[in-house]
């Protein structure tokens, strides 16, 4: 059965190529509890390059968190930063990292890009 964790996790590693992260090169892993144990993914960037695995390993930047809590993520019912203030994710390693991820979450379900908002408004007036 599929989750919104595995279901970002396999859909970013067919991206490939990534443009909003070409000027990164870097090595991220997701350790997400649940009841049975822990998910790992691991996910490579190089220039926008990116590989997606379930290997472990070291890493530039470490997330952990629930998966529950991922879960609601990569759905768009809370957000990556918000649950790090309320302490529900903690990372280990360059935190700056989170960032580039952030990058690629969808955004709430019906949510829209500010620009697009704007020239909607702009155009109704």
């Amino acid at each position: 059965m599929s989750n919104p964790t595995t279901t970002f996790f396999e859909a970013l590693g067919r991206r490939g190529h990534e443009a909003l992260l070409e000027d990164a090169t870097a090595t991220m892993r997701f350790d997400l509890t649940h009841e049975r144990g822990v998910d790992r993914w691991f996910v490579a960037i190089d220039r926008g390059n990116v590989c997606v695995s379930r290997d472990g390993g070291e890493a530039d930047c470490v997330f952990h968190g629930s998966r529950a809590t991922f879960d609601r993520i990569v759905g768009g019912q809370s957000q990556i930063f918000a649950a790090w203030l309320r302490n529900e994710v903690r990372t280990e390693g360059d935190i700056r990292l989170v960032r580039l991820i952030g990058r690629l979450i969808p955004g709430a379900p019906g949510a829209r890009h500010p620009r697009d908002f704007g020239r909607e408004r702009r155009g109704a007036a």
